[in-house]
């Protein structure tokens, strides 16, 4: 990966995803920052990136509490004294938790109110206390992962599609308000990707079910976002801004 080299990158999240970007980022030559509720799936994104070729350090973050993210934020400035991009790859996805997110009649409202702390006031945070780091760098990227959900629908996760519909959103206005400052900002929408986590429990009958509704000969790996997630943060992806872009095997496709 060009356009990488020595840049500072903010993970909110790790897990499959996460570290697939990390891998990329450290074939690039990037030092990446990872918070994430578990230290040990931080820590596992930080040794990707390491064993690649780049350098991290992980830390315990849950995204819905403004202090831990103003700590994610200050321990990389302490430790590289620059931020240069942000991915915000989070998500209240456990089993527990998606079992709860069931329809707009049926769901709790304690279940609604942690799928927008997390999933939309979250990514808030974290760009709140980011963007202005970025701009003092001399710009770069914000990444905010969204989901096909939230073009297609889905019949249960009513909280789910509407977060993931409101970090569109707020990419946007963070392009739009931004961009001369030279801070860019784009979603990744993934399809179905079988991480690890959602091999877990996704039962294989669903998943072939899945993927006879789309176009590709193949479901998702952890890799196609990575790569994707990868290219927008580095400075090969300086002109895209205020996109949505899919990476689902053409589960979507939009003009």
């Amino acid at each position: 990966m060009e356009g990488l080299k020595d840049k500072v990158i903010v993970f909110a999240g790790a897990g499959g995803i996460a570290t697939a970007t990390a891998r990329y980022l450290g074939q690039g030559g990037a030092k990446v920052v990872v918070g994430d509720v578990l230290l040990a799936s931080a820590e596992l994104t930080v040794r990707t990136c390491g064993d690649a070729g780049g350098e991290g350090v992980a830390a315990v973050a849950d995204i819905s509490d403004e202090e831990q993210v103003k700590n994610l934020i200050e321990l990389a400035l302490s430790r590289y004294g620059r931020i240069d991009g942000l991915f915000n790859v989070a998500a209240n996805l456990s089993p527990e938790e998606v079992a709860r997110d069931t329809t707009v009649v049926d769901i709790e409202l304690g279940a609604w109110q942690r799928n927008l702390a997390v999933n939309l006031t979250g990514y808030l945070l974290t760009c709140k206390h980011a963007i202005p780091r970025i701009i003092e760098a001399g710009g770069g990227g914000v990444v905010n992962t969204i989901s096909a959900a939230v073009y297609g629908g889905m019949a249960t996760n009513v909280a789910y599609q509407a977060t993931k519909a409101g970090v569109g959103a707020l990419t946007r206005h963070i392009a739009r308000t931004y961009g001369k400052q030279r801070v860019r900002a784009n979603s990744v929408s993934p399809g179905l990707v079988l991480t690890e986590q959602l091999k877990g429990f996704l039962p294989a009958d669903v998943r072939d079910q899945v993927l006879q509704t789309t176009p590709s000969f193949r479901h998702g790996e952890p890799a196609d976002i990575g790569a994707m997630a990868a290219f927008l943060l580095s400075d090969l992806g300086e002109w895209v801004t205020g996109q949505a872009i899919c990476v689902d095997g053409g589960t979507t496709m939009r003009p």
